[in-house]
């Protein structure tokens, strides 16, 4: 049943912040922009009795994570700017952004004490 929740509550969300774009670009990439996902994961954790070191790691985690997946809120406009087809744009600033996130991850990994 937990896990019917947690699926319904992310397609309300995905959904809303589709429809509400439709209306006003503005408001939706708001929503879009809160770390909704991040709030819920450690409300869960917490209420199924995760350790505040298991939480206290993700937030870390996160903060680190988000700064790569801005590059695709970078690139992807301007490649569509520059004529990209959707496909093209869409594919390469996922490459991109995925490029990102493995180079940070091994920054992280490299500067990480005990690793």
């Amino acid at each position: 049943m937990q896990y019917f929740v947690k699926i319904l509550i992310i397609l309300i969300l995905i959904i809303s912040i589709t429809e509400v774009s439709k209306r006003n670009q503005l408001a939706g990439a708001i929503l879009a922009s809160l770390p909704i996902t991040s709030l819920i994961a450690i409300l869960w954790l917490h209420y199924e009795n995760n350790s505040p070191e298991i939480i206290i790691n993700l937030c870390k985690d996160i903060f680190w994570m988000v700064l790569p997946s801005l590059l695709f809120f970078w690139a992807f406009p301007e490649l569509l700017k520059k004529n990209y087809s959707f496909a093209s744009a869409f594919s390469l600033s996922v490459f991109i952004t995925t490029s990102a996130y493995l180079l940070l991850m091994k920054i992280i990994q490299h500067y990480r004490p005990g690793s």
